[in-house]
C-alpha cells in the first residue's frame, strides 16, 4: 500500500485554514494542521470534530512567528507522520490602523506572523522536499497584498511581500521538483469578517463584481489543485481568488 504524502496547513484551525484541510483529506492527503500554542482549546475541538467526521486531519502546535518553535514543531511532525510533501503557510493576522495611529507592535505582529513566519516555517522542509526531488509550497497572500487597503500598511506589505518570497523561492528550487505558489484570496467568510459591522460588510460587498464574499471552501480548492502532482509545471505564479475585486494579470 503506497503511504499517503504529508500535508501541513500552519493556520489550519482557522476559517479557510481548516477548509484547505478538509480539502487536502479528501485529495488522499494525510494532513497536519498548524496550530498557535494559545490556540490549544480550539485546536483539540476541531481535532474531535475531524475525528467524528473520519478525515485524516491530525493537528501540531508551534508559533510561525519564532524560528525555534518552528523547529520543534518541524521535528515532531516528522517523528509523528514522517516528511512532509506539501506546506500550506496560512497563518495570518491583522492589526488594521492607519500608520498615523499604527504602534510599532502593530506593524511588528503583523510582520512576524504574516511574512516572517514563510522563512521560518519553509525553511524547515524545502531542504527535505528537494532532496526528494518533489514538493508543493503554496503561500497564502491577499487581494490587499496586490492593490493595498486603507489602513492596512502593516498588513499589505507582508502580504505583498509573501509572493515576492513566493517568485524568488520558485527559482531556487524549480529543478529539484518542487513548485511554489501564491493564492491571493478576497473577503471570504470566516468569524473574522462575519464581525465586520453590516454597513461596513455591505460596502465591501457592493464593491465585489460577482456580489458576495467566497466561501473558504472555494479558496481550499485552489489550493487543492496546487497541490496536485499534475500541477508541476505552474511555480511561481500568484492566483487570485477574489470575486473580480482586482483583475490583473
Amino acid at each position: 500500500m503506497t503511504k499517503k504524502m504529508v500535508a501541513l496547513v500552519t493556520g489550519g484551525i482557522g476559517g479557510i485554514g481548516s477548509s484547505i484541510c478538509g480539502e487536502l483529506a479528501q485529495k488522499g492527503f494525510h494532513v497536519v494542521a498548524g496550530y498557535h500554542p494559545a490556540e490549544e482549546a480550539q485546536a483539540q475541538a476541531k481535532l474531535k470534530e475531524w475525528q467524528a467526521a473520519a478525515a485524516n486531519i491530525d493537528i501540531v502546535s508551534g508559533d510561525v512567528a519564532s524560528f525555534s518553535s518552528c523547529t520543534a514543531m518541524a521535528k515532531a511532525i516528522q517523528q509523528k507522520h514522517g516528511a512532509v510533501q506539501v506546506l500550506v503557510n496560512c497563518a495570518g493576522i491583522t492589526r488594521d490602523k492607519t500608520l498615523k495611529k499604527m504602534t510599532e507592535d502593530d506593524w511588528i505582529s503583523v510582520l512576524n506572523v504574516d511574512l516572517n513566519s514563510l522563512f521560518n516555517v519553509t525553511k524547515q522542509f524545502v531542504d527535505g522536499m528537494t532532496d526528494a526531488g518533489y514538493g508543493r509550497v503554496i503561500n497564502i497572500s491577499s487581494v490587499n497584498g496586490k492593490k493595498g487597503q486603507f489602513g492596512q500598511t502593516n498588513y499589505s506589505a507582508a502580504k505583498a511581500g509573501v509572493h515576492g518570497f513566493t517568485m524568488a523561492l520558485a527559482q531556487e528550487v524549480a529543478r529539484k521538483g518542487v513548485t511554489v505558489n501564491t493564492v491571493s484570496p478576497g473577503y471570504t467568510e470566516t468569524l473574522m469578517t462575519k464581525a465586520i459591522p453590516v454597513d461596513v460588510s455591505q460596502q465591501i460587498v457592493a464593491q465585489i463584481p460577482v456580489g458576495r464574499m467566497a466561501q473558504p471552501e472555494e479558496i481550499a480548492y485552489v489550493v487543492g489543485f496546487l497541490a496536485d502532482k499534475r500541477a508541476a509545471y505552474i511555480t511561481g505564479v500568484n492566483i487570485s481568488a477574489n470575486g473580480g475585486l482586482f483583475i490583473s494579470f
